[in-house]
């Protein structure tokens, strides 16, 4: 065990009065490195690579401002391979302040705008590096395979400002499409990423308010941009919330296409009904029309307070580019987030996607004035036949807590459907997690195989699963 910060700081006791800092979002206080991992079931052989899941995990907080958004960042993972769980570790990103509070040298490294952070938000690999990454303002974090910080990346010099929490791969191309944002500008910026790992491209967009753009759709030829009634407040500055972007009545919400060969002048807008869009399950064109599946948040939801009216819901959005007209549709109204899809499909038509229902992550972040109960939602993962419209549940039982799934396709050329869907669970008798393996053709059945950690893992946010062959230039 490593990695713990000096006792001083950790032991002040953690606020009772922060929903975000106890329960399943608790922080933990120790990085840990474990081998040969107890396994229930049977990981299956073609199974050899990497899982990674990003989050926040506060270092030493008692702090009832605190937000979720922006605690340090800390990476979970687990190496599979032939069959066994081979390691666990779970480690910071050592930003400054982090490197710091560890007594540990700062790797070093570009640094935009002042704003050094341990990116909390997701993971992804590519042209042979692991990142880290957070969006508005910060650099994105490199990692090594086994979860030490490398440093921050500016992709060799040639990313000018900040990047972004979310990504899409072409995968005719190789190329890596962010939209960045940054309070500073009075734009958001489309940074398009090479096949090499340099940046190849930039354009601004010019925008009011300085709205928050987590994430964003790519299809055959465009990107789907959300400028919706988020954005940056400097009374919330002033009123000392840790993220200061609230729900802005004033701001017009719009929807933009952005043809991927085009420039600012090229965008087209259209106008919305309010709402806020956190995450995209994915967008594609169909018959000359673009279709993007997303989860809507009805209505006002404020970011700085992470409270809403709710519901939030999957939605389809179908967008006319000849007449300028956006139809919407339902496509389940239960409670969910994180939608994810075999990711080798970004951009194209897909059939299948999956999704979290959870219960504590609902209660703790939607006020819920539409008398929805959200305590009558199990914590579960929900895998969507969007061509069927059939859902199927896999529930995991009183007292755990899931969040996002991830696909592994079962080879490179496997089918849609062909593979396993992935996810942390919390055990509650066990008081520690497990990475659970479902059989994507047999979502409700039993897990393959239940991967048994030897700690907790805080309610976090995004990961990835990376086979050997996706980063074997750095992947021992």
């Amino acid at each position: 065990m490593k990695g713990r910060p000096p006792t001083d700081e950790w032991d002040a006791p953690v606020s009772t009065h922060n929903r975000f800092l106890e329960g399943p979002f608790a922080p933990v206080t120790e990085e840990i490195t474990a081998f040969d991992l107890p396994v229930t079931g049977h990981i299956p052989a073609e199974l050899n690579g990497r899982y990674f899941r990003n989050g926040p995990n506060p270092m030493g907080l008692d702090d009832p401002n605190y937000h979720w958004f922006i605690g340090a960042g800390m990476l979970h993972g687990v190496r599979l391979r032939d069959g066994r769980a081979e390691w666990y570790r779970n480690r910071w990103v050592r930003s400054q302040a982090v490197a710091t509070a560890l007594d540990e040298t700062w790797p070093g490294g570009p640094v935009h705008a002042g704003m050094d952070f341990a990116a909390n938000t997701h993971v992804i690999s590519h042209a042979g590096r692991i990142l880290a990454t957070v969006e508005a303002g910060p650099l994105p974090y490199e990692l090594s395979p086994e979860l030490e910080t490398v440093g921050p990346c500016d992709f060799g010099g040639t990313l000018s400002g900040g990047f972004a929490a979310h990504t899409k791969l072409d995968r005719r191309t190789g190329e890596l499409h962010a939209i960045a944002y940054f309070w500073g500008w009075d734009y958001v910026q489309h940074v398009v990423v090479d096949r090499e790992g340099k940046v190849s491209r930039t354009t601004n967009i010019p925008v009011v308010d300085a709205p928050m753009m987590h994430d964003f759709a790519l299809t055959e030829n465009h990107l789907v941009l959300f400028d919706l009634p988020v954005t940056f407040s400097m009374d919330a500055v002033s009123a000392g919330k840790e993220l200061p972007y609230v729900w802005n009545p004033a701001h017009q919400p719009r929807v933009g296409m952005l043809p991927l060969d085009g420039n600012a002048d090229d965008i087209r807008w259209i106008e919305v009904d309010p709402c806020f869009v956190f995450h995209t399950l994915n967008g594609y064109e169909d018959s000359g029309r673009v279709v993007v599946d997303l989860c809507r948040y009805e209505t006002a939801y404020d970011v700085a307070t992470m409270t809403g009216p709710g519901p939030v819901t999957l939605d389809r959005w179908i967008i006319d580019p000849s007449t300028g007209k956006l139809a919407e549709q339902r496509l389940d109204d239960r409670l969910q987030e994180f939608p994810r899809i075999d990711d080798r499909l970004t951009g194209h038509p897909h059939r299948y996607g999956y999704c979290a229902v959870i219960g504590e992550g609902i209660r703790a972040t939607l006020s819920m004035e539409h008398g929805t109960n959200a305590r009558r939602f199990g914590n579960a993962l929900l895998k969507h036949d969007l061509r069927a419209g059939t859902v199927e549940s896999h529930e995991f039982g009183e007292g755990t807590t899931t969040g996002e799934a991830v696909f592994a396709p079962m080879a490179p050329d496997a089918g849609e459907d062909e593979g396993y869907v992935m996810a942390f669970v919390h055990d509650p008798e066990r008081g520690a997690a497990d990475l659970v393996i479902l059989a994507a053709q047999d979502f409700g059945g039993e897990p393959v195989a239940r991967v048994h950690l030897p700690a907790r893992v805080p309610q976090g946010f995004h990961g990835s699963w990376m086979p050997d062959q996706q980063c074997e230039a750095r992947c021992p």
